[in-house]
């Protein structure tokens, strides 16, 4: 490192990050993280700018080696709608809500690296720290964007990781190309007619009609969809009835679709609506269906992901760098930012041990801080150092 650079120290990222921890903010919330998070931003004597979506931040800071191009690295901010059970002296102080998937790591790490380059911007052309409300369901980036967040802030390429538990501490994982999964969701009511549990006949059985469909939707995946094109359909809820001799009139479900390939999933929402129609044809049933569109897939650009792992190999080694790892179903509304212009997501190990993320036991890795900031610093100085970014014709 640098000794010139004011790196953050351990005890200072751990500050930060058990103080976001300790009062989680969940998606257009998070008012007090965005005040924090914009107070530490311009004692560091960055231009910061609030207000995107609401509670998003961007904070610029331009290099003294002149002009060059500009580029981005995101964090989320936002918590989740869960109880922890994690008992350590940072817990949630707002009962029902949590950091259960690691967002305060996120904002602490491109803190840290916020205070390391502004301490030695030694490299040519801006960049642009977006700190990120409602990552979780909400589309926050989508919102930014929206926002005018590429217009008020152009940008050549965009940068972000998450955490990641099951890798090792010390190692990350860079994909060349997909890394998170679309993600689609829907509700779907079927109205039929109610009658006696005990004259059927009397009646038309949409809970019947449900049943087979959670038993049937699968197979548009199963069935229908290349092997070698992996793609999800699952029914999350199912709600039905109240009592034991009365046969319900109307059945509510609720679910998720996610692929990569979005021409594929263009056809699994078609043949979702066919099953749904065929079937309530055959039942004699109304259906109400709203299927919404919302995350694309995250894809990474391949040339600006080679930069990324030679940048991670120099920070954890080479041998830590991770480049076969299957993508995850899950998904990231970074996707957004990333069909903007290129833009790059990488996973970062929170720990073998490490409980899953959502998981109302999860905590973030507070190992992983340092490496986090080493990572963005470093990848801005490969990035910028020679005024120009990696030709990606």
């Amino acid at each position: 490192m640098n000794d010139s650079v004011n790196w953050p120290t351990q005890d200072s990222l751990q500050a930060w990050r058990h103080d976001f921890h300790r009062h989680p903010e969940t998606a257009f919330q998070e008012h007090r993280t965005s005040a924090r998070v914009a107070e530490l931003l311009q004692g560091w004597g960055l231009e910061v700018h609030t207000g995107l979506a609401g509670t998003g931040i961007v904070a610029v800071l331009r290099g003294r080696r002149g002009d060059g191009p500009s580029i981005g690295l995101r964090a989320d901010m936002d918590a989740l709608h869960v109880h922890e059970l994690n008992t350590c002296a940072h817990k949630s102080q707002h009962e029902g809500r949590m950091h259960a998937c690691g967002h305060d790591g996120h904002t602490t790490m491109l803190l840290g690296a916020a205070q390391a380059l502004a301490s030695q911007p030694d490299f040519a052309g801006t960049v642009h720290f977006i700190f990120q409300p409602a990552e979780e369901n909400e589309g926050g980036a989508r919102a930014m964007i929206e926002d005018g967040l590429f217009q008020r802030f152009p940008m050549q390429a965009v940068y972000s990781l998450h955490n990641w538990p099951g890798l090792p501490v010390g190692t990350a994982a860079v994909h060349s190309e997909a890394v998170m999964a679309a993600f689609d969701i829907f509700d779907l009511t079927l109205t039929g007619q109610g009658c006696h549990a005990a004259m059927p006949h009397l009646g038309k059985d949409a809970l019947l009609a449900a049943c087979q469909l959670v038993t049937q939707l699968p197979a548009l995946i199963a069935r229908e969809q290349e092997v070698h094109k992996p793609a999800v359909l699952s029914i999350t809820s199912f709600h039905a009835g109240d009592t034991y001799n009365v046969m319900p009139e109307v059945i509510q479900l609720r679910g998720t679709v996610r692929c990569f390939d979005m021409a594929q999933r263009a056809r699994i929402e078609q043949r979702f609506r066919d099953a749904i129609a065929a079937t309530c044809t055959l039942h004699g049933l109304q259906a109400d269906l709203n299927y919404r569109v919302s995350y694309p897939a995250t894809i990474n650009h391949p040339v600006h992901a080679e930069v990324c792992a030679e940048v991670l190999a120099g920070v954890l080694g080479a041998e830590q760098v991770r480049r076969d790892l299957k993508p995850s179903m899950a998904s990231e509304d970074f996707s957004f930012m990333a069909q903007a212009c290129p833009g790059v997501y990488i996973w970062m190990g929170n720990g073998e041990d490490s409980a899953s993320l959502h998981n109302p036991k999860y905590d973030f890795n507070d190992r992983v801080l340092p490496l986090g900031v080493q990572y963005f610093v470093q990848l801005v100085r490969a990035l910028l150092r020679d005024g120009r970014l990696p030709a990606t014709a």
